[in-house]
């Protein structure tokens, strides 16, 4: 993986695949961008070595619809980094991808008629969520990276629901990714086909545990990313501002853009709360409801009191 991402980077500097700065921008240097080619391709691999030696209870065949939901996504998100597509050609392809992850997970038999639609919405608003949040070094993957590594302690010691490989594969791929990423000056950007790529993995770990288990509990180990992106929308539509526009509302941007905090210190504060998140859930048993009221809750409240306090010691509103 370390010397297929090397040979992308050659490939993006010939090319011109960068990500110039702008007023919305939380970067100041001319970045490469499109380093999170590195999951679709990790995929891959998984897919490869599985088929060469075909030892796991998990043969490769029970995950082509994945694997084509993923591809599919990840062509179209990397084409969009290059030739910026249209809204509607990437949600058909997003629609597309989600219909195979919905197939892979078995849900159009197992599930309810009327729960498939809130399904698509769900799928679609977190893969645009993890875009979304995309925004500074080191946040998407070590956000992914807390995620996986989350999701394999309750493969291993908990409940078995998937390969483990399936989870080792975008674990070492989420490392490669840091190595380049999680740096002052960072080597590269994942792009739209990283930070789609990789929630698309997430999503599909995440949807064999609830699966498996029946419990939506496992819903709280996204609840940072979906403490931010909702609360920052119902802001925007506050302000009457166009939601799918560039804006520097998110608390990540606040606390780089305006307190100066590092890139690396705010990533690995998302990631530290997710964390103790998951692991809170995990240790106690919690259900849904309980966590809800006694981690979640806590969390938006801080949440809310952070940007409170920024806008009114910045102005920055």
């Amino acid at each position: 993986m370390l010397v297929l991402e090397l040979l992308y980077f050659r490939i993006a500097d010939k090319y011109n695949i960068i990500d110039k700065p702008n007023h919305r921008s939380s970067h100041t240097q001319i970045t490469l961008r499109g380093g999170g080619i590195i999951f679709p391709i990790a995929f891959v691999l998984y897919f490869v070595v599985s088929v060469a030696y075909r030892k796991d209870y998990f043969l490769p065949e029970d995950y082509w619809s994945f694997g084509l939901g993923l591809l599919a996504l990840s062509t179209i998100s990397f084409l969009d980094d290059i030739l910026d597509l249209s809204s509607k050609l990437r949600l058909l392809f997003h629609f597309v991808a989600v219909t195979l992850l919905i197939y892979f997970l078995g849900l159009f038999t197992s599930a309810s008629i009327w729960f498939i639609p809130l399904v698509y919405v769900f799928v679609i608003g977190v893969l645009n969520a993890y875009n979304f949040m995309d925004g500074i070094n080191g946040i998407t993957g070590v956000y992914s990276l807390v995620m996986l590594l989350t999701f394999y302690y309750i493969n291993q010691y908990g409940i078995a629901f998937t390969d483990a490989h399936f989870i080792i594969y975008p674990i070492l791929a989420s490392l490669v990714f840091l190595f380049f990423n999680f740096r002052k000056r960072a080597k590269c950007f994942a792009g739209d086909v990283g930070s789609m790529s990789i929630a698309f993995w997430v999503l599909a770990l995440l949807g064999l545990l609830m699966v498996k288990t029946k419990d939506f509990t496992y819903l709280l180990f996204i609840a940072v990313y979906g403490i931010e992106v909702i609360s920052t929308i119902l802001q925007r539509i506050k302000l009457k501002e166009n939601i799918f526009e560039a804006h520097r509302h998110h608390l990540y941007q606040l606390l780089v853009n305006q307190m100066k905090w590092s890139h690396l210190l705010v990533a690995t504060l998302y990631g530290g709360v997710q964390l103790l998140i998951n692991a809170c859930v995990i240790k106690f048993g919690l259900n849904f409801w309980e966590g809800v009221l006694y981690l979640i809750l806590p969390t938006f409240i801080i949440y809310i009191y952070s940007k409170y306090y920024i806008y009114k010691k910045t102005g920055a509103y």
